[in-house]
């Protein structure tokens, strides 16, 4: 056995930061000769995607091996693989006020343009709520800001096991009400604001989205919710079928994750609803949505679940879900087609949401 290259954290890094730092044995497709193909998880993945698949098979068993004594080791690690920033467009760290009596936040405000009138998109980024950090996404985040011609800010929140979810909603929400209130210092025009993230980002792009309907300070004009984490009982007291959540994102790290943010064990009937996205009990009034996620990821099943949500309340949603891709794909497969379409639908939906005439 090896172990996880540097080359694959890195990969993955893109799309999944702090949550790849784990060093661990590679796991080998072990199967025996009279199983199925329905036994081999790379039978379902797209056969554009396999190569990276078996290359990301032992990071799914990394993650799922996951506990709070190894949390400080995986986040120092990621830190490590950080890509470097691109030269443009410019970005800068500061910390706006945070929620009342608590610290306040840090953030990455990336191609601001003081005075301007455009698009501006607040991010989280991913890490299973227990990882990650708003630094790694700022080169990806600079390549959005250029091909859209818009402001991103994106957010340091606070981590769990450490804050719960009560907290971290609330760091996003202060950096939202911060960007709205100065959107002229960052150059953005306040009624053309989306908020977006990656997985757990996802999950939190979901929350501030219910959080400024119910709150109705901050009006939102877009939901763009990548491979989403929606909803706590997925993999715990709800099991999915056998060829989902195999490649990279497993039930067992969704159940670390979920107990760490709710501080409390997923799935469970006392389970507040402040904290999860698919318990919140209306949809109504939210902001439009897409909503992007592989066929065979461990997510999938709550997308389109939450999207028919959006949809029977009636909330223009689109929803995608790509045949034969797993969590995470568009990092580790970065170079195939199916990727960059992918890539290309986020963009275009954040593009058409955001322009000046659908303001």
């Amino acid at each position: 056995m090896t172990e996880l290259t540097r080359r694959e954290l890195m990969l993955a890094g893109m799309t999944l930061p702090g949550l790849l730092a784990l060093s661990t044995a590679r796991c080998a497709l072990a199967a025996s000769p009279q199983a199925s193909s329905a036994a081999d998880p790379l039978s379902f993945v797209h056969p554009e995607l396999r190569a990276a698949a078996r290359q990301a098979q032992s990071l799914g068993q990394a993650l799922s091996a996951m506990t709070a004594d190894t949390l400080p080791t995986m986040r120092g690690t990621a830190d490590a693989l950080t890509p470097p920033p691109l030269e443009a467009p410019p970005f800068e760290r500061r910390t706006v006020p945070g929620p009342a009596g608590e610290p306040d936040v840090e953030v990455y405000i990336i191609n601001a343009k003081p005075g301007a009138s455009r698009p501006g998109i607040l991010h989280m980024h991913g890490g299973d709520y227990v990882a990650g950090s708003a630094s790694a996404s700022v080169r990806p985040l600079q390549e959005v800001a250029s091909a859209l011609d818009c402001s991103v800010v994106t957010v340091e929140y606070r981590l769990a096991p450490e804050t719960t979810y009560a907290g971290s909603v609330e760091d996003n929400y202060a950096s939202l009400l911060w960007l709205y209130q100065h959107a002229d210092e960052v150059g953005v025009n306040p009624d053309r604001v989306a908020v977006m993230g990656e997985s757990a980002g996802g999950g939190h792009a979901a929350l501030l989205a219910i959080a400024a309907r119910d709150r109705g300070e901050v009006p939102l004009a877009f939901q763009l919710l990548v491979y989403p984490m929606l909803d706590d009982r997925t993999g715990s007291t709800r099991e999915v079928p056998p060829q989902m959540g195999r490649i990279t994102w497993t039930a067992t790290a969704n159940r670390f994750g979920w107990g760490a943010f709710l501080g409390q064990e997923a799935g469970g009937a006392s389970v507040p609803s402040a904290g999860v996205p698919a318990r919140v009990t209306s949809v109504e009034g939210l902001p439009p949505a897409f909503i992007g996620v592989g066929g065979i990821d461990l997510f999938v099943l709550e997308s389109v679940e939450y999207a028919r949500r959006l949809i029977e309340a009636g909330v223009p949603t689109r929803l995608l879900v790509v045949p034969g891709a797993f969590h995470g794909f568009d990092g580790l497969a970065a170079d195939t087609e199916i990727a960059q379409r992918f890539n290309a639908a986020k963009l275009d939906a954040l593009r058409g949401a955001l322009a000046a005439d659908s303001a």
